[in-house]
């Protein structure tokens, strides 16, 4: 087994989301995916938004890529980020009430809750987390962690799981997660073990399991608030967020101004920012709307695959 590593917290939140995305647009299929994503997305948001009646249920398994005890994290911790999770997709977390009073009323219950899932691919009980020893001493975003033939664990069906890896991650990285319609063998999320739940090895200032929230909301097909470009360019594509001109880090004085987005400011307290976890306390009915499509559309056989998994 590897030597212990010391327990690394980065200094400030770095999500690999971005990189992944460029690199799988030099396929072909991915580019034409989100061109057909996009315009169901706009559609989608053009003529109402979300259809859905009630509160979706996402199966979801953990897959825990250790390379020492510290790295195991216990069954306790990862119930205690899917217990995050749930709090945050469902508005139900207490410090919302920390939003600015001029976007209060902008907080906004996703109504998606996520599970553990309790049948496997092969219809036998799970615990909804699976434990592979590594001897890899970290992982990027080269996707080797998703693969038992690169020191990883292969993933459960993307069609019918949210696939979540936690395991240490190279290069400052708190996590990453690939949009919707990339490629099946790779579909899911990647969280930094000390960056996952809210107890064990969750190190302040990422122990609220904030960083999951985050990816999560990659995989749902939300973009970072700023739209990943640094000259006021950038969109979200979600109108309720304002633009902003770069990711926010720590715990900014509200307001913080760019792109002449005054008096107001960014809505760095939002989830799809790079704020520290006790900072990112909410999503907005636009989100809500996009995460809506992306149930609807290229996501929706996780969505009908609940029943039989939970």
């Amino acid at each position: 087994m590897p030597e212990v590593n010391k327990r690394i917290v980065p200094e400030h939140r770095t999500c690999g989301a971005p990189e992944v995305h460029q690199r799988l647009l030099e396929n072909r299929q991915y580019q034409q995916n989100q061109i057909d994503i996009a315009q169901f997305t706009s559609r989608f948001m053009l003529f109402g938004g979300n259809r859905r009646v009630g509160v979706v249920t996402i199966p979801t398994v953990v897959h825990v890529v250790f390379g020492n005890d510290d790295q195991n994290i216990s069954d306790n911790q990862v119930q205690s980020q899917i217990e995050a999770l749930n709090r945050d997709y469902r508005a139900q977390n207490a410090d919302k009430a920390n939003v600015p009073g001029v976007w209060a009323s902008l907080v906004a219950d996703v109504q998606v809750q996520f599970t553990l899932a309790k049948k496997d691919p092969n219809g036998a009980e799970t615990s909804g987390i699976t434990r592979t020893e590594t001897t890899s001493a970290s992982f990027s975003t080269d996707e080797s962690v998703k693969s038992a033939a690169t020191g990883g664990a292969d993933p459960w069906p993307s069609d019918k799981y949210l696939n979540i890896w936690v395991c240490n991650l190279g290069g400052g990285l708190l996590g990453y997660a690939q949009f919707p319609g990339g490629p099946a063998q790779t579909d899911g999320v990647v969280i930094l073990y000390s960056a996952f739940g809210t107890v064990g090895t969750a190190t302040a200032p990422y122990n609220l399991g904030r960083t999951a929230t985050h990816e999560v909301g990659h995989w749902l097909n939300l973009i970072h608030i700023w739209g990943d470009r640094l000259d006021c360019g950038g969109t979200d594509f979600v109108d309720d967020t304002p633009p902003a001109q770069a990711p926010n880090y720590g715990k900014p004085d509200f307001p913080h101004i760019s792109c002449s987005n005054g008096p107001n400011g960014d809505m760095f307290m939002n989830y799809m920012d790079y704020v520290d976890d006790a900072v990112m306390i909410m999503f907005t009915p636009g989100q809500v709307a996009r995460i809506g499509a992306a149930l609807d559309g290229p996501r929706a056989s996780v969505t009908t695959s609940a029943a039989s998994l939970i």
